[in-house]
């Protein structure tokens, strides 16, 4: 799943993506992803990297406000759409080695949690976004890219929820 995972590149892989139905996650934001990323934007979304690490049978509490950011998806890419997710989580979960442990998270890494986390429940992100912004990652880039979330929500007529 790392390989997989690293291959694409992407953040994280929940078992069924790769048809494992089992409750396991692997998650990862390395470095040098972020590199290309504007500092702002990076603060923006409060994201900073992430060790490798696993989730198995993940239980979630989602705290904090929700953001809106745009996501993307390996198992429908090319495409991203604005989603709306808390801003903090708390995941109780066991580690690689079946051990217990508790990950509080917020910005960036809590959405890459609720997002696998998503995964491992049956939905994907397309079931939580604003259906005006999917977009292709072509796009995304040319048209929004640019713009704050609060410019995407005008642009697209998206009201609060």
């Amino acid at each position: 799943m790392r390989e997989t995972m690293r291959d694409a590149p992407g953040v994280g892989l929940a078992a069924p993506q790769i048809g494992l139905p089992v409750q396991i996650a692997v998650i990862e934001d390395r470095a040098e992803l972020l590199e290309s990323i504007l500092p702002e934007r990076l603060a923006e979304r409060g994201r900073r990297p992430v060790p490798f690490h696993v989730i198995v049978n993940p239980k979630i509490t989602l705290e904090g406000d929700p953001l809106e950011f745009f996501e993307g998806c390996l198992s429908l890419s090319g495409y991203s759409a604005l989603v709306p997710r808390a801003s903090r989580v708390r995941v109780d979960c066991l580690n690689e080695r079946g051990e217990p442990v508790t990950i509080q998270a917020e910005g960036w890494y809590a959405r890459i949690l609720q997002h696998e986390i998503d995964h491992l429940n049956g939905a994907l992100y397309i079931d939580r976004m604003y259906s005006r912004s999917f977009t292709t990652m072509e796009e995304h880039k040319r048209i929004w890219d640019g713009m704050s979330v609060a410019e995407v929500r005008a642009a697209l007529e998206i009201s609060s929820r």
